[in-house]
Parts: structure tokens; sequence; C-alpha cells
């Protein structure tokens, strides 16, 4: 028996879907029997399944964002899987825009723009973050904050969008075997693995996601942990003074 939170039958729409992680979802979405997948990218592709409907999303472009957005019958599930990561030293505040400009405010204009269909469905936003969203990585400064504001918008849409009955899901995941992380000579979790981990975590009803081995040892604490107990005395705040 399907569980609330349980992919079968329900609609999807997975961001970044050409490749990586974003593939790897896709394709578990539909292990897992979902009714419909929209595959959001910049260059689509023919899926085999026709279950897949194939969109033109580059989250920066609020025109592909409306016209993906009005292609939806219904959503129960989005996945902001959309992300950009590049090296740097954040000498060049363009570097730390470009960043700023997908892996927030592409993750908020999204969101934003399927809303009425997630509130109709009382669906589910699952936001694709990093451990780097708690702990910079040097390497990669303008990454890390970037997803540190995104960690941010997830928990503060947590909290307003729960009156609406959608939940909110911040998946923050270690190394993972993609393209983004090629030059990083580390242990990194396969994107299967990491799809399987995400739908499984959203299937229990996991707020905070550790989808692979080097974000599970944080998975352990997290539930009691100074972050999640401030998170929950800061969403107390909405309901105002008693």
């Amino acid at each position: 028996m399907a569980t609330q939170d349980s992919i079968t039958g329900r609609t999807v729409l997975v961001t970044g879907a050409n490749r990586g992680i974003g593939r790897a979802l896709v394709d578990e979405a539909l292990r897992r029997d979902a009714g419909r997948v929209y595959a959001g990218m910049r260059q689509p592709f023919t899926h085999p399944d026709n279950r897949v409907t194939a969109l033109s999303l580059d989250v920066t472009d609020h025109a592909q964002i409306q016209a993906a957005t009005d292609s939806l019958d219904s959503l129960d599930v989005l996945v902001n899987n959309a992300g950009l990561a590049i090296f740097d030293d954040l000498t060049d505040p363009a570097m730390l825009k470009r960043h700023l400009a997908v892996n927030l405010f592409g993750t908020y204009a999204v969101t934003q723009a399927v809303l009425p269909q997630l509130t109709a469905s009382r669906g589910t936003v699952v936001n694709l973050l990093s451990t780097a969203s708690i702990t910079s990585v040097p390497v990669m400064p303008a990454y890390s904050i970037s997803k540190a504001a995104a960690f941010s918008l997830t928990q503060a849409l947590r909290a307003l969008l729960a009156e609406r009955g959608v939940r909110v899901h911040a998946v923050l995941a270690g190394p993972v075997d993609t393209d983004m992380s090629r030059d990083l000579n580390i242990p990194k979790a396969s994107p299967a693995s990491v799809a399987q981990a995400i739908l499984d975590g959203v299937t229990v009803g996991q707020e905070e996601i550790f989808p692979d081995p080097v974000s599970a040892i944080l998975a352990a604490g997290w539930p009691t942990g100074p972050v999640k107990i401030l998170e929950r005395e800061n969403t107390a705040l909405l309901a105002g003074p008693r």
C-alpha cells in the first residue's frame, strides 16, 4: 500500500534532469511507478518511457519557467535539482552571482511558479542541497555560499508552506559521482544510489535527507541537534505572541 508521500501514481517535475542525479531521479521515479514525470532541462532529450515529458527549462529564464508551468495540468512533487558548481576563489563577483542565479534564485523561481499546483495537490518540494550548505568547501566557495542560501530558503519555505499542506525536504548530499565533482579526488556515491535514498527519505517524511555515506554521518544527531532545535523555535514565531 502506498504511503502519503509515495511516488506511485504521482506527477513529478525534476529540474536539471538531463544527467547526474537529475537523470537518476527521473529513472528512480519511473521505477517507483510515477504516473507522469516532467524532465526539465536546457537541452531536452527523448526518453524511451512514454510517462516522461521533456521540458525546455532553464531555471534562470523566467519565460521558460512560465511556459513549463503552463504545460502542467497538475503536480505532486517538485524536485529542484538544477545546479551550478564551479571552482573559484571568490575574487570574481560575477562567479558568485552566477551560482546564486541558479542555486538560489532558480530554486525560488520554479517553486513559486508551481506553487498553485502543489497547493492544490498538497504536494511536496525536494531541494537538492549539499553538505556545503552547512560548512563551506574552500575550493568552491561561491557554490557553498549559494547552497547555504538555498538551505535557508528551504527552511523558510518549509515553515511558510506548511499551512498550505505542502511539505519541503532538504537533501544534504555529500560527494556524488557527477560531472560537477569530477575533479574532486574523494570517495563519491553513485547518482542511482543517491536518487534511491532521496525518494526513500521523501516517502518516510524526512525533512532533511542524507543520501550517501559522507552525509549520513550527520543524520543520527540531526533531529535533536542545535540547527533543528533553532529551526523549530524560529518556526514557532509564525504563531505570533500567545
